[in-house]
């Protein structure tokens, strides 16, 4: 991991103050409203992501993860605010510019048999993008596939097979060499391991912790699991509605959560022991809203939130430093990576 003055995690990917509205669908309705179908995706997010270093996006599904991976892989635009890389506004790079960015910034999918061509046998699969980007002559090609296969631990055998005879762990290991065959910078992974059995999921998550730690791999992962962020990830950033309502060590936010949101999802974490009993929320939570199309002004959990207050719904809290148990500030050594953000007016401290 790379450190920059101060102690910090220099910056590879940055997020800043982005916004991504999805355009309403045409309706062949009569009387539909234009623009009635508008959804806000993603809600002016910042955040950053350093070299060699985890971070973790964290929440339900359609709460925005995926989608701001797109905008961090040039996939889509943003509505507003800049994604950057190096330094550099990967929205505004030309077409040889972006073609070199490709390369430094890889994703694994969430499902590894859709993203593979079931006619491609596994060798052929993960030579592709060597020959998309002209590294090499065939013969060395060959050789960086079989030591790329060694690497996420397939047999010359295995890479002779189809998808279709590989098993789902298999499948997911191709899927890994693929992204890393470019030798990339930065790794964004949706889901990685959802559609493995518990027994494969560790072996695949052991397998990134290494290549990370081998090659100083920055990754971006995106998962509902809090036992995969656990595993994991340095840093951890937990989403609502398309907003950051917590982000900061992993270690911090999953031990001592400060917003009622983080607290739901740790609660929700099915536990072990059947004997286990917890306590009772505060109070029941009404009815669900959806947050993505709800009042602009106000925290969007409020309707859920058991400390939910009169400002909760009339004034929308900013991502700021938790305040010490006493209310003091943090220390002012502390660099970004180090800060435990939350947005809530009543944070548990």
């Amino acid at each position: 991991m790379v450190l920059a003055r101060g102690g910090g995690v220099m910056s590879l990917m940055s997020f800043e103050n982005v916004v991504k509205v999805y355009p309403a669908l045409r309706s062949a309705l009569p009387g539909a409203r234009r623009g009635a179908g508008r959804r806000l995706a993603v809600d002016d997010v910042t955040f950053s992501v350093g070299r060699g270093e985890a971070y973790a996006l964290v929440g339900e599904s359609g709460c925005g993860k995926t989608t701001l991976a797109r905008l961090g892989l040039a996939l889509i635009r943003p509505t507003s605010g800049r994604v950057r890389f190096a330094g550099a506004d990967v929205h505004r790079m030309r077409a040889r510019e972006l073609f070199a960015f490709r390369r430094r910034v890889q994703m694994v999918f969430q499902d590894p048999v859709g993203a593979l061509d079931p006619r491609q046998r596994v060798w052929s699969a993960v030579e592709e993008p060597l020959i998309l980007h002209g590294k090499g002559p065939p013969r060395r090609r060959l050789e960086q596939v079989a030591r790329l296969l060694e690497v996420v631990g397939l047999s010359a055998e295995e890479g002779r097979r189809l998808p279709h005879q590989l098993s789902g762990g298999q499948r997911q290991r191709v899927v890994i060499a693929r992204a890393l065959a470019l030798d990339p910078d930065l790794l964004f992974l949706d889901e990685p391991v959802s559609s493995l059995d518990v027994s494969v999921r560790a072996q695949i998550l052991n397998l990134l912790c290494r290549i990370r730690r081998e090659r100083g791999l920055g990754l971006v992962i995106i998962s509902h699991d809090l036992g995969v962020v656990r595993h994991v990830a340095d840093r951890v950033g937990v989403m609502h509605a398309g907003r950051l309502v917590e982000e900061g060590p992993a270690g911090g936010v999953l031990a001592s959560p400060a917003h009622p949101y983080t607290q739901a999802l740790l609660e929700a974490v099915p536990v072990p022991d059947p004997g286990a009993r917890r306590p009772p929320p505060a109070q029941p939570p009404p009815e669900p809203v959806d947050p993505a199309r709800g009042p602009s002004r106000g925290c969007l959990y409020a309707p859920l939130c058991p400390r939910a207050q009169g400002r909760c719904f009339s004034r929308r809290p900013p991502l700021r430093p938790l305040p010490g148990a006493a209310g003091t500030p943090p220390p002012p050594g502390a660099g970004p990576g180090r800060l435990h953000l939350v947005a809530c007016h009543h944070p548990e401290r």
